[in-house]
C-alpha cells in the first residue's frame, strides 16, 4: 500500500479453467469503483503469445482491458515476471525454458507495485497445489506474499470435493481464507444442486461463500469493458460484503 502496509488478495482456484481471471477482473473493477487504486498481478503465465520484444500474457491483458487500465510498461513487467509459451504447468514450462521460477523475484515485483498502488490482486496459475519447480507449489507463493486468499470454484456437480480439499490444503499451510467465490464458466441457471452446494461449502468448509459470478458473455467485444463493469457492480450487490470490506477485514486480522 502506498505509504503503508501492503494490501491485496490472492485469487486461486480449485482447478484450471474455473474462472479465476474473470473473478480477478471483477474484484479489480469493484475495488477501483470504490476508489481503491488496485492493480492486478499474474506472477506466472503459461500459454503466452510471442510479441515484439517478448511474450504477451493473455490473462493479465484481459484483466487490464476489462478493468480499463493501461499501466506503464515497467509496471506490466512487475505484474507478470514469468511468461512462458507452452500451455502447461508452470514447473514444466520453466524447465523447458531453462528459467527457474524464483519466489524472491515475484516478491520484488509485488513490493514495487505495493509501493505505488493501494492494493494488488494476485492471480495464481491453476489450483493451490500446482507445482512451480522443485518441491515448491502455488501454496509456497501464497505464503511468500502473505495475502488473504479468495478461492474460486465451480458451483456444479463435483465442486464439493474439489473445494473442500483446496480449503484443507490452504488451512494446512496456515493461509488466511477470505472466502469462496462461485463462478459460472458457462450459461446455466442455478437449481437445487447449486444452491445446496453453496450452503454445504459454507457449512463444511467453515468459510464464507462470498457470492456468485454468473457467466458473462461477450467479454472480448469493443464495448465489453464498460458493460462488464456495469454488470459486475449490479451482481455484487447480492454478495457477502464488498471486496473493499474484505481488504479492511484482512488488515485487522
Amino acid at each position: 500500500m502506498k505509504g503503508g502496509r501492503s494490501r491485496g488478495l490472492f485469487i486461486t482456484g480449485t482447478d484450471t479453467g474455473v474462472g479465476k481471471t474473470v473473478a480477478t477482473a471483477a474484484l479489480l473493477a469493484l475495488l477501483r469503483a470504490r476508489g481503491v487504486d488496485a492493480v492486478p498481478m499474474k506472477p506466472v503465465q503459461t500459454g503466452c503469445r510471442r510479441a515484439r520484444g517478448g511474450w504477451r500474457a493473455p490473462d493479465l491483458e484481459r484483466v487490464l482491458r476489462l478493468a480499463g487500465l493501461r499501466p506503464p510498461a515497467a509496471e506490466q513487467a512487475w505484474m507478470c515476471p514469468y511468461r512462458f509459451g507452452p500451455a502447461c504447468s508452470p514447473h514444466l514450462a520453466a524447465r523447458l525454458a531453462r528459467r527457474p521460477i524464483q519466489l524472491r523475484r515475484i516478491r520484488a515485483g509485488f513490493r514495487q507495485l505495493s509501493r505505488r498502488r493501494d492494493a494488488v490482486l494476485v492471480e495464481g496459475a491453476g489450483g493451490v497445489l500446482v507445482p512451480l519447480g522443485g518441491r515448491r507449489t502455488m501454496l509456497d507463493l501464497m505464503a511468500a506474499l502473505g495475502l488473504p486468499v479468495v478461492l474460486v470454484a465451480r458451483p456444479g456437480l463435483g465442486t464439493l470435493n474439489h473445494t473442500l480439499l483446496s480449503l484443507a490444503a490452504l488451512r494446512a499451510a496456515r493461509l488466511r481464507v477470505a472466502g469462496v467465490l462461485l463462478v459460472d464458466t458457462a450459461p446455466r441457471a442455478w437449481g437445487r444442486l447449486e444452491r445446496d452446494n453453496a450452503a454445504t461449502l459454507a457449512r463444511l468448509g467453515r468459510v464464507p461463500v462470498l457470492g456468485r459470478l454468473p457467466f458473462l458473455a461477450g467479454l472480448d467485444g469493443a464495448g465489453a469493458p464498460a458493460a462488464f463493469r456495469a454488470a459486475v457492480t449490479r451482481l455484487a450487490a447480492a454478495w457477502s460484503g464488498h471486496p473493499a470490506d474484505w481488504l479492511a477485514r484482512a488488515g485487522r486480522d
